[in-house]
């Protein structure tokens, strides 16, 4: 599972099953891990997160949405 960033306390990676998705990655922080697609960027489930977290978390993959589908065509093929 190829972690694609490392921001504060937070993990954003994919699975190398996820091949058949459409392109989405996981935050983890701790023992929580969100799922959020990437086009648009927007919550799959929320993982046990709050609400105010779940909306941080969006606002990074937000912010980093070109490199994390980068990452995803460059791993997966685009």
């Amino acid at each position: 599972m190829p972690t694609v960033l490392r921001t504060g306390p937070y993990r954003i990676f994919f699975y190398a099953s996820d091949r058949e998705e459409p392109r989405h990655v996981h935050v983890e922080r701790d023992d929580n891990i969100a799922k959020l697609w990437l086009e648009p960027v927007r919550i799959q489930y929320s993982g046990g997160f709050r609400a105010q977290e779940i909306n941080r978390m969006i606002e990074l993959v937000q912010e980093h949405r070109k490199l994390l589908v980068e990452a995803w065509d460059e791993y997966f093929g685009s």
